[in-house]
């Protein structure tokens, strides 16, 4: 079976944007510019960087603007700096306008993707994570379209939901592949370290990542965890993806072993924003 099964995604996105959906249709007059967890970005700012996400892949440029969005502090490369355009470029729409083009856009892509063969969820492209394949991309989108309803849920202080289920494995794949690029790059955890997290909640699981070499994730530790780090996976996902600062959340983070490397990961969870 295919690591990105197309259908199972296809289901999956298709899920996602019903989800969001359901969220959005609550949303009501001066709620849609509600700051949320995202520098910049506005409830409505999310949905329309979802929208161009979509328009984009299918085959669309975004909206004149007169401004230079490379100025923006928040816009850190040239991924960012097209998805601002699209923002910056649907700001002018109401929270009705955007909501009737959210459904327009994910609608159309349903039916290319239900079109779409396993071979074309397998054949080579270009992604955001670098060159991989169509099926890699449509689960960064799944990926990206779940953590951005917590982002909306969160601002608007709406009842979670499921973080779990299959929406959330799959996108929680994309945490997965990054957390040995994060113990070892971003967290510096030395050679020899075995460092286990124990994550509670929604997404409860154990993972154990050691540095032999390099950093990986592993089935089972050589030995005792040298620093274990413990919380709820709810926290953990807005810690991965930049939303919140470990600082922030002491209390709610228990830290084993050797402090030292176990709060150096932490404060250097955030992979992506």
């Amino acid at each position: 079976m295919s690591e990105f099964p197309q259908g199972i995604l296809v289901d999956a996105l298709s899920e996602q944007w019903a989800v969001v959906d359901d969220v959005l249709s609550t949303v009501d007059g001066d709620a849609w510019i509600t700051p949320t967890a995202l520098p910049g970005w506005t409830v409505r700012d999310i949905v329309s960087h979802i929208i161009g996400t979509e328009s984009m892949l299918s085959g669309l440029e975004p909206p004149p603007t007169a401004i230079d969005v490379h100025g923006f502090p928040h816009v850190r490369n040239e991924i960012g700096a097209l998805n601002e355009r699209w923002v910056e470029g649907l700001r002018a729409h109401t929270g009705a306008q955007i909501l009737a083009m959210f459904r327009e856009v994910t609608s159309s892509r349903l039916e290319v993707l239900g079109d779409m063969t396993q071979a074309d969820f397998d054949a080579t492209a270009l992604t955001p994570a670098g060159p991989a394949t169509y099926g890699r991309f449509m689960r960064i989108r799944l990926f990206d379209c779940w953590i951005h309803e917590h982002d909306i849920r969160d601002a608007l202080d709406v009842p979670a939901g499921d973080e779990g289920g299959a929406r959330g494995e799959l996108a929680f794949a994309e945490i997965s592949g990054a957390i040995a690029f994060i113990v070892g790059k971003l967290g510096r955890a030395p050679e020899g370290a075995r460092v286990t997290f124990e994550l509670s909640g929604p997404l409860a699981r154990t993972i154990h990542v050691e540095v032999d070499g390099r950093a990986a994730v592993v089935s089972a530790l050589s030995g005792p965890a040298t620093s274990t780090i413990a919380m709820d996976s709810r926290l953990f996902t807005r810690l991965a993806t930049g939303r919140t600062k470990a600082a922030d959340h002491a209390s709610e983070i228990d830290l084993g072993g050797d402090g030292d490397v176990g709060k150096r990961i932490v404060d250097n969870l955030a992979f992506t924003i």
